[in-house]
């Protein structure tokens, strides 16, 4: 156990690392989607969208790794079962069968959960003195809340 995670009551450790399991499983539905949606996305934004959900189910894979090895220097099982992750989720997955607006708004509610997901994380480490764990909830707040700015940049309208 790492020396940082040795030093945290059992209590505390507990909520850090369901908050942490909470986000691995949220952002291991919305990798999914979000490959599904760079699979499928038609029309004239085909070529930005299918960029931009790349780079969020790229970026979300990566995620999903740092938020599980945090989990095991807690010395605890980092659950690695898609089912699981989808009862647990508050983001439900989807077939990819929509235009792009709809992909968009769906993928933009989902950083947005996310951003939550990760803000209620930073806010338990923090107060239990687990600053390794804040900041790496305080990094994917910064990355959710920049891909939700780029997808509502896309559903705006030039007036």
């Amino acid at each position: 156990m790492g020396l940082v995670a040795a030093k945290i009551e059992p209590t505390a450790k507990e909520q850090i690392v369901e908050g942490l399991t909470q986000a691995l499983a949220e952002t291991s539905v919305v990798t999914m989607k979000a490959q599904n949606f760079h699979w499928n996305v038609t029309g004239m934004a085909f070529g930005p969208l299918h960029e931009l959900f790349q780079k969020i189910y790229e970026d979300h894979f990566e995620g999903q790794d740092i938020l599980a090895e945090r989990i095991k220097q807690f010395d605890v099982h980092a659950e690695g079962r898609y089912s699981v992750f989808l009862e647990r989720s508050a983001i439900e997955e989807h077939d990819g069968r929509a235009d792009a607006k709809e992909m968009i708004a769906v993928m933009l509610a989902d950083q947005e959960t996310l951003s939550s997901t990760v803000s209620a994380l930073a806010e338990v480490a923090e107060e239990h003195g687990d600053w390794a764990t804040n900041d790496l909830a305080t990094a994917r707040i910064e990355v959710h809340d920049k891909f939700a700015w780029m997808l509502r940049a896309h559903l705006k309208t030039t007036a």
